[in-house]
């Protein structure tokens, strides 16, 4: 098993983990974040009805135009969601990191959503 495939491997069995405990309600839905090598995603959803409520990604015409690092993008990402959230009206969310290390970006956008007006 190569390096790579081990390293994901460790993540998917804590994303796992992590799933048996966390789940989003109507009251408190998920914010789940994926991180890829370029780009980050976020989104609140609700599991009981399996619905997005909100989503932000690096991708969006306002983030990916600037030319910040990928930290930074985190940030406007985490505060992108946050008040699409907040206009949705959701004021409480579940954070499920998704089997990333909470440190840097996934650090990052979570510290923006909650300056943002999510509490979590």
């Amino acid at each position: 098993m190569s390096f790579k495939s081990r390293k994901e491997h460790r993540r998917l069995k804590i994303r796992k983990s992590i799933r048996k405990k966390v789940f989003g309600t109507p009251e408190q839905p998920r914010l789940s974040v994926f991180r890829s090598n370029h780009d980050i995603y976020a989104q609140v959803i609700n599991d009981t009805e399996g619905h997005t409520i909100a989503s932000a990604s690096s991708m969006n015409k306002e983030i990916a135009g600037q030319k910040v690092t990928k930290t930074d993008q985190a940030r406007l990402v985490g505060k992108m969601l946050a008040t699409l959230a907040v206009e949705a009206g959701v004021e409480r969310v579940v954070f499920d990191r998704g089997g990333f290390l909470y440190h840097g970006r996934v650090k990052a956008l979570a510290d923006a959503a909650r300056e943002g007006g999510l509490k979590f």
